[in-house]
């Protein structure tokens, strides 16, 4: 089962803890016709992610760090194009687990071949025009309170790997800031809205018309 008939080659990205895994299944792959990279986490990956958009994406579910269950719950809800395979040497069978945010899986230690007839079936399958985000978007930010030190700080919550950090925000600087995420290193764009007092306030004119109900017409 060969590669051969897909042109361009498929773009295969690779996720495991474990370097021996990621070096042979690139082995294989790339001499059956596949472009594949790979990534040690799912920090790594979502970063390999934005340097170029894959077909495919096979991920272990068991990984320190970011996990594959969270790494393919981000990957489905941002980058819809994307098939994905999850892959572990825990779990049995052929059928994606409740709750793996996953297109297929395929359990460690079952062969090539096996993997090869995921990742065709996957590959065959109408793909969604992938969207390379390149400008990131502006996120617009209430400023929270203020830390222990007395500094103010925002809350930021990744729109790449969608945990939240801290960031200590200074004095009159630019309108739009930057930040790095703590997690997976994206880098973060963002503006402090300030926030807005709701309260009821009155003029003194209207505070004054209120006052003086007399002037209001009498009935006789």
């Amino acid at each position: 089962m060969r590669n051969e008939q897909l042109d361009p080659p498929t773009k295969l990205l690779i996720v495991d803890d474990d370097p021996l895994i990621r070096a042979l299944l690139s082995e294989v792959l790339i001499e059956i016709g596949f472009s594949v990279r790979s990534a040690r986490d799912g920090f790594s990956a979502l970063a390999e992610v934005r340097k170029e958009i894959p077909d495919i994406l096979l991920s272990d579910l068991n990984m320190p760090g970011m996990s594959g269950f969270e790494l393919l719950f981000v990957v489905k809800r941002r980058f819809s194009s994307i098939r994905v395979i999850a892959m572990s040497a825990t779990s049995s069978g052929d059928e994606v687990a409740f709750g793996v945010a996953a297109d297929a899986f395929y359990q460690k230690g079952c062969g090539v071949r096996s993997l090869l007839r995921i990742i065709d079936g996957l590959a065959q399958q109408k793909r969604l025009p992938a969207i390379q985000r390149t400008n990131a978007a502006l996120l617009w930010i209430q400023r929270n309170a203020n830390d222990d030190s007395g500094q103010t700080y925002v809350s930021i919550t990744c729109p790449d790997c969608l945990r939240t950090f801290q960031q200590t925000v200074g004095g009159a600087l630019s309108p739009i800031r930057e930040a790095y995420c703590v997690h997976c290193g994206n880098t973060v764009y963002y503006s402090i809205v300030e926030p807005v007092d709701w309260s009821p306030q009155q003029t003194p004119q209207r505070r004054h018309r209120a006052a003086k109900p007399a002037d209001q017409p009498q009935l006789h």
